[in-house]
């Protein structure tokens, strides 16, 4: 197997912030029966490759081991969140962060959001490049807006891009970090197969222009075209494999947040899903007893989940009381089949969502060990692994979900997932579901 190597790492090591943005110190790892709460990560939708599966596994293990960490030293859902978010965002097998992505001009811009449940504060950046951790960016701009006004009455920032973004981000005291120190040796010979193929392709369409017959089967014809795509394009590869995360604290509160590198060799300038709100992620508190809490976080092509908003929509979906039959009409009726895709004859994406709530006579006492969670994963594409966790687990579990033989990416969709009730162990409860 092909081994990944990083370029020398930035010097500076990114710490999750607390509610007032200061960073935190590392935290005891040790199960604690008083520690509460829970975490679903996931590495991408797209396709995962049998010999790398090991690799994605363990980038979703360490990422939830660091937000129970967080939990288990009596974090917020906000700071456990943004752990995972840079755990995975710092492995080299994932399009986030280090490793991500380059775009036509051989440039790393990374696409980051986080939202808070509890305040419905949200913060992201766009085609942010030049810092190691976006998440980060993001995760300080939503803590920024709860100051409150700038100077003269300004409102501040919640969704900076560009050289804007680096700049502001710099000013608060992220460090800077160089496209070549997060370009790894993977990233950096995708781009340059891809773009022998986009110059092979381009040679193509100049000849094909040339020439006066449509049905001639030779380098001019359609057919070698196909052949010439940009990896990733055609089978859902590492384009697509945005990373996320979702999580309740003991307190209840939710917390999600999304990152990407976008797709290979996009324009520059070009923002996916990962930034846009009620797109990426989404995260809402019950606002009453009878309502449920919800955490969203999606992956896939960033253009078909901006138009059909997938975060958002999910998110209401949760409120049903069947949660696996809601999250399946969302994802056919609010997106594979979605009048926004009209036209769309491969629609592509995955969701991570959560939702939690307070059972019978525990919603009028403060005992949290009531608390029950409900967790899914579901997606469009050939795979999207994931891991989950509790902060009563030993360790994480992990998996990789694919469609089944015989599904078409696109047009059908699995769902799996399971339930937790917070202080107590987690158990999966596969409900493994095709639709075509």
């Amino acid at each position: 197997m092909e081994n990944l190597e990083n370029s020398t790492d930035c010097k500076e090591t990114a710490s999750p912030l607390n509610n007032s943005g200061s960073l935190l110190n590392n935290t005891d790892s040790r199960p604690d029966g008083r520690a509460m709460g829970f975490v679903l990560v996931h590495a991408g939708a797209g396709y995962h490759s049998e010999s790398k599966a090991k690799e994605y596994k363990h980038v979703c293990k360490r990422a939830c081991q660091k937000a129970v960490d967080r939990l288990r030293a009596g974090g917020m859902a906000l700071e456990a969140v943004t752990a995972a978010l840079i755990e995975l965002e710092d492995s080299p097998f994932t399009n986030a962060g280090t490793g991500s992505n380059l775009n036509l001009s051989g440039e790393i811009e990374c696409d980051a959001s986080i939202m808070d449940g509890k305040s419905l504060n949200y913060g992201a950046v766009g085609a942010l490049s030049g810092i190691k951790n976006p998440v980060l960016v993001a995760r300080r701009l939503l803590s920024e807006t709860q100051k409150g006004k700038l100077s003269a009455g300004r409102i501040p920032p919640c969704f900076l891009v560009g050289k804007g973004a680096e700049q502001w981000a710099i000013s608060h005291g992220i460090p800077a970090c160089p496209t070549e120190k997060m370009t790894t040796k993977f990233s950096l010979s995708g781009y340059k197969r891809n773009k022998r193929k986009m110059e092979l392709a381009e040679q193509v369409e100049m000849k094909r222009k040339r020439q006066s017959c449509e049905h001639e089967n030779d380098f001019g014809c359609l057919e070698p075209v196909r052949d010439l795509m940009v990896e990733g394009e055609e089978n859902n590869s590492a384009c697509l494999d945005t990373v996320g995360a979702v999580v309740v604290d003991r307190e209840g509160n939710v917390a999600a947040a999304v990152s990407s590198g976008g797709l290979a060799m996009k324009h520059p300038g070009r923002v996916g899903q990962a930034a846009h709100y009620g797109c990426g992620c989404w995260a809402e508190n019950a606002r009453d007893i009878s309502l449920y809490s919800t955490a969203v976080s999606t992956s896939g092509s960033g253009e078909h989940l901006i138009r059909t908003m997938l975060a958002r929509e999910c998110s209401t979906a949760m409120q049903a009381e069947n949660t696996h039959q809601a999250l399946l009409e969302a994802m056919q009726n609010k997106f594979i089949s979605s009048p926004f895709l009209a036209g769309e004859d491969c629609v592509l994406g995955g969701v991570i969502v959560l939702r939690c709530c307070t059972c019978g006579e525990a919603q009028r006492s403060e005992d949290i060990q009531a608390v029950l969670v409900e967790f899914l994963w579901s997606h469009t594409t050939e795979s999207m692994c994931v891991g989950y966790m509790s902060a009563q687990d030993s360790k994480a579990r992990t998996h990789i979900s694919r469609l089944p033989p015989g599904a078409v990416a696109g047009q059908s969709l699995a769902i799996e997932g399971g339930v937790c009730r917070l202080g107590t162990v987690c158990f999966g409860l596969r409900c493994n579901h095709t639709h075509t």
